[in-house]
């Protein structure tokens, strides 16, 4: 390279040619496209503030009018197009600028992933803007002029720090798509029933305690998600929503389903993990058009035989309920593809009979719909329903292999009970539904048979030693009780494949546990589990559910994407914040990938 000497120094030859400016972080080249297009995309560029030419853009002259050119058709700067469409996202921005105001033509602003505390009052003057995409950023406070965007269509704030949203928003009348999901709501305004126009309302992820009864204003809403919040009711108002096609109102604290008198057109409904007791037929005369009913992990005894009045039902979930008894009815529904029943006591149907599919389980409902009149009834009420003043089915000891003795709210089990069930080889064994304060001692005479123990919804403190007596033990359901420990013999259960530990309380996960391969199912939700360890959980190979969902777990570790045999693994509802509710939300196999990218090499 050939270069002068001046002053003692090299120079470089070309250094005539060169800008003296330093080089900005956003290529001219770009700008005088966006010129043309209208539309300017500086997303993911590692962006710490936003170069004043972006601002005026459409107000300064442009380097080329400067000099003495020929300009081509495509060329022609003073055909400028006014920039409409601006895209920020996923850089390091703080500020916003009030300088904003100087792209009143925007119709679409993304600056969604950034770091964004506050907002510029300038925005309420981007009377064009229709879609305004705010998530995944710091804000704690939205200004007041923000809602005079009367424009705006879509609002996008999910994944913010807000506490609560002003009145004003009732102005934005134009608005089809509101997410304000993942923020620290408590509360949402009335003034939301005035946004007319919206389409989709996103609440999901908030401390939301209620809904305001005036949201049955919002006549054009088809979509309402209200996932994990605190709501304990819905208001009544909310079955007149006549457009509405989906509900989630999945992980809160309902204890029973309104009615929907109005909602002809309701096709999906979410209320899986609340704390519903009662599905009657008040709840589903109304639902013509239901394809998707979730109810799973409630607390339903029973199904009303107006179930089978749901013919356009595709899909019904009611995994982990207290489900013991199905309608034979459900076996016509004409549409139905999924039937999800994991979890739950049933005793008219075999074992094998529910790993083999929805298609052939509901063949055999309808089989047993097309007995002789008299017969199927006759049997489901004799096999599996305790009259109700005996005390003992010996039908059902003899004939099923089963000890019932459920839902008496007794404080013992009667030694009668156990008497007339010597010499059977009982199998199974519900006492759930009581006021136990203790495993009853003469469970232990079962020993050599019994495979299957119902103690859930008791009073129990603590497991005797002698449980580990039970080599037979297969699966045990131990869900709401007080339980705070397992004492470390239960490793004895060379059988174990499922343990139900949901809705008691631990602190801390029961360490016996990991030393049990056979494990196949660990349900331990709704405790006060801070840690899991993942060294030792690898080594139950066979663990393919785990539950873990409202605990106290600050911090999932990577480790835990080691164990590859999982094939359900829930986490929802602990307070950590990695990894973020997006993947969760995408499922197992998103969880465990993220979490093997993030172990230390």
């Amino acid at each position: 390279m050939s270069r002068f000497k001046r002053g003692g120094k090299s120079v470089d030859s070309r250094a005539g040619f060169k800008s003296d400016k330093e080089e900005s972080p956003v290529p001219y080249g770009l700008l005088k496209t966006a010129r043309k297009s209208g539309q300017l995309n500086l997303s993911g560029r590692g962006l710490t503030e936003v170069p004043q030419s972006v601002w005026r853009l459409n107000l300064d002259t442009p380097e080329e009018a400067q000099q003495n050119l020929s300009f081509g058709g495509a060329d022609r700067w003073w055909e400028q197009t006014d920039l409409t469409k601006l895209l920020l996202s996923s850089n390091k921005l703080q500020v916003l600028s009030e300088d904003i105001r100087l792209l009143p033509a925007l119709i679409f602003l993304d600056v969604h992933d950034n770091q964004f505390t506050s907002l510029p009052s300038s925005i309420g003057e981007l009377e064009n803007l229709q879609k305004l995409n705010l998530s995944h950023n710091k804000l704690k406070e939205l200004p007041e002029e923000l809602w005079n965007l009367k424009n705006l269509r879509s609002l996008h704030l999910q994944q913010n720090e807000l506490e609560q949203i002003p009145e004003g928003v009732g102005r934005l009348s134009n608005l089809d798509d509101l997410d304000l999901s993942n923020n620290q709501l408590t509360a949402i305004p009335e003034s939301l029933g005035n946004l007319r126009s919206l389409i989709k309302l996103n609440l999901s992820y908030n401390k939301l305690k209620c809904i305001p009864p005036g949201i049955h204003s919002m006549t054009s809403l088809k979509l309402l998600d209200c996932t994990h919040n605190q709501l304990e009711s819905v208001p009544s108002s909310l079955a007149q929503m006549a457009s509405l096609e989906q509900l989630y109102l999945r992980h809160n604290k309902l204890r029973y389903l309104p009615d929907f008198p109005s909602c002809k057109l309701l096709k999906e409904l979410h209320v899986g993990y609340n704390q519903i007791e009662v599905l009657g037929p008040e709840h589903l005369k109304h639902l013509n058009s239901i394809s998707v009913l979730e109810l799973r992990d409630n607390k339903l005894k029973a199904l009303p035989d107006e179930i089978a009045l749901l013919e356009g039902l595709e899909r019904l979930e009611l995994s982990n309920n207290d489900i013991s008894s199905l309608p034979y009815a459900l076996g016509n529904l004409p549409k139905l593809k999924i039937l999800a029943l994991e979890g739950n006591p049933l005793r008219t149907l075999r074992r094998d009979l529910l790993t083999k599919g929805t298609q052939e389980l509901l063949k055999y409902l309808r089989s047993r719909v097309q007995e002789p009149d008299g017969q199927c009834g006759e049997r489901h009420e004799t096999a599996l329903t305790l009259p109700s003043e005996a005390k003992i089915n010996v039908h059902a000891i003899k004939t099923l292999k089963t000890l019932d003795y459920s839902e008496k709210q007794e404080a013992s089990i009667p030694d009668e009970l156990f008497d007339t069930a010597v010499g059977d080889p009982v199998i199974s064994v519900n006492f759930s539904k009581n006021q136990l304060a203790a495993v009853p001692a003469r469970l232990i005479e079962l020993k050599a048979t019994v495979s299957d123990i119902n103690l859930g919804f008791n009073k129990l403190t603590g497991i005797p030693l002698e449980f580990c007596m039970l080599q037979q033990l297969a699966h045990i359901d131990l869900r709401n009780n007080l339980l705070t420990s397992l004492p470390a013999e239960l490793e004895a259960l060379v059988k174990l494949r499922s343990i139900i530990l949901s809705f008691n309380r631990f602190k801390t996960f029961p360490d016996v546990l990991y030393l049990i391969p056979t494990l196949e199912t660990i349900l331990i939700s709704n405790n006060q589990v801070g840690v899991i360890d993942p060294h030792q959980l690898k080594h139950l190979e066979k663990l393919s559910t785990l539950d873990l969902q409202n605990n106290d777990i600050m911090q999932v570790p990577p480790e835990l994407g080691n164990c590859t045999a999982l094939r359900a693994l829930m986490l929802d509802g602990n307070p950590f914040r990695n990894p973020r509710a997006a993947i969760v939300a995408k499922g197992t196999d998103a969880i465990l990938e993220y979490l093997r990218s993030r172990i230390p090499a």
